[in-house]
């Protein structure tokens, strides 16, 4: 019976998908409710997974240039009121110290929502000469958000986060990184997490406050929502002239920087459970798995079964994540732990195995089962983790695709969303007032418009029927 509670414990996701989401969250003890309303425990299973994303970005970082800086969390206000559009766009979710000590501030601190300021500061400082230039900086740390509804991972009011922030001689220095940094997310994306992504730019109304342009990486959750999974900013030299970051150019002129913004947060778990998960929990892609491989022993008190199991999981650990389950629950518990887990392959070894010199060797993501010899076992492992990896990535693009539609005027838009969950390419005017139209009436906002074949030069807009200038792809999003 036990080992069936554990399953039933997760809400079918066809039945209610939020739950099932809170369910695996919870059972598969990624992270816990605290006393701070908003604030969760990023638990020891979660923060490993974190790592495992945190580890393989900041290489892909430093290997276009990046360096990792550490900037204070604490933001004086009048620093802050320096850039209207950006004060503006985060008032309503800042939250402000106003007392030290007992003493109350004469200038209240803002616990940072994002650190363009203090870079900005930080750089007025630093660059005086083109010599100087770039500056390609990013940290890793938590922000703040007072956000009024929150969700493990995809939303809390404390998060972890990477934020580069980089300055420029020129404005084509700026935007080639902006694209550049897109691309490392949704490389990374795709390859390491297999989370298929459309990369796109934001329209004015959805870009970041206080930036000239937002590009986006937008991934389809297994419920048919979009999730904004990073993003990377262009900030012109907007920054640069509310706080004055000048550098002397090869002919001594003075020159304003250009700026860029870019970052991907802890809701990358999220991505992770919602595009791959299933009713039996986590299925974790081989390249993020903290564990890739769980030894389950078959009648280990039979003489000899666990000394093979641990004898595999030593030669096994030389190349693999490997975790020996030698604890004394059923068999059929452990399988069902390690499917919650979504560790990516279990190992079978009993009395009848080791006889026969083979093993039984199970995938999380199809439940196909295949017998092994121990003699080739390394190598057959390192094919079907490959294999894995790489037919999660072909089922999400699969699934995506399934749930991408294309609707030419706004009776089939509004049909589509009312029957179905997905993106919806749809032509748009450029014209914010439909963009509010769609959103006010249809709970639906652009999500972006592609880098490739955003612009039309014909066809009318899926909402008002004038000459449409965008593609767009729309979506209901976390």
């Amino acid at each position: 019976m036990a080992d069936k509670k554990m399953v039933e414990a997760i809400t079918s996701m066809n039945e209610d998908f939020a739950q099932w989401y809170t369910d695996v969250v919870k059972k598969a003890e990624l992270c816990d409710y605290t006393s701070v309303k908003g604030c969760m425990v990023i638990r020891p299973a979660g923060f490993a997974i974190w790592e495992r994303l945190r580890n393989e970005l900041d290489k892909r970082f430093k290997e276009t240039g990046v360096q990792n800086v550490y900037l204070p969390m604490f933001i004086p206000e009048s620093l802050l009121q320096k850039e209207k559009d950006h004060v503006e766009g985060f008032a309503p979710e800042v939250a402000w110290v106003t007392e030290g000590g007992q003493q109350p501030l004469t200038d209240r601190l803002c616990v940072r929502p994002t650190s363009e300021t203090l870079f900005c500061d930080y750089y007025k400082n630093t660059v005086h000469s083109y010599r100087d230039l770039p500056q390609v900086c990013n940290q890793w740390c938590s922000v703040v958000r007072w956000e009024k509804e929150t969700r493990p991972f995809l939303r809390s009011r404390e998060f972890l986060w990477q934020e580069g922030h980089t300055a420029h001689a020129t404005a084509e220095e700026a935007e080639e990184r902006t694209v550049q940094m897109l691309n490392v997310y949704a490389d990374f994306l795709e390859e390491f997490c297999a989370i298929p992504v459309i990369k796109g730019r934001k329209t004015d109304k959805e870009k970041f406050a206080g930036a000239e342009s937002t590009y986006t990486v937008e991934a389809l959750m297994h419920d048919g929502k979009a999730l904004q999974s990073g993003t990377s900013h262009n900030f012109g030299d907007g920054f640069a002239r509310a706080f004055g970051i000048q550098y002397a150019d090869k002919d001594n002129h003075l020159s304003y920087v250009h700026q860029t913004s870019w970052g991907v947060t802890t809701r990358l778990i999220g991505a992770i459970i919602m595009v791959h998960g299933d009713d039996s929990g986590l299925v974790l892609p081989p390249k993020v798995a903290p564990v890739q491989i769980c030894i389950v022993p078959i009648q280990q008190k039979k003489k000899g079964v666990l000394e093979k199991a641990a004898e595999l999981k030593e030669s096994l650990g030389k190349q693999f994540r490997v975790k020996l389950d030698d604890t004394d629950k059923t068999p059929g518990f452990k399988f069902a732990e390690q499917e919650m887990r979504g560790i990516p392959l279990r190992i079978e070894i009993g009395p009848r195995d080791i006889e026969n010199g083979k093993c039984v060797v199970v995938r999380r993501d199809n439940g196909e089962k295949e017998e092994v010899s121990l003699a080739g076992l390394e190598a057959r492992i390192g094919e079907i983790l490959e294999q894995m990896q790489k037919d999660m990535y072909d089922s999400a693009k699969a699934r995506r695709d399934s749930q991408t539609y294309e609707a030419s005027d706004y009776e089939e838009f509004k049909n589509i969303f009312a029957e179905k969950t997905g993106f919806v390419k749809a032509l748009w005017c450029g014209d914010r007032a439909c963009e509010d139209k769609i959103k006010e009436e249809l709970a639906v906002t652009s999500r972006c418009m592609p880098l490739e074949n955003a612009d039309v030069t014909e066809g009318s807009c899926v909402c008002c029927g004038r000459p449409a200038k965008k593609m767009v792809y729309w979506g209901k999003a976390y």
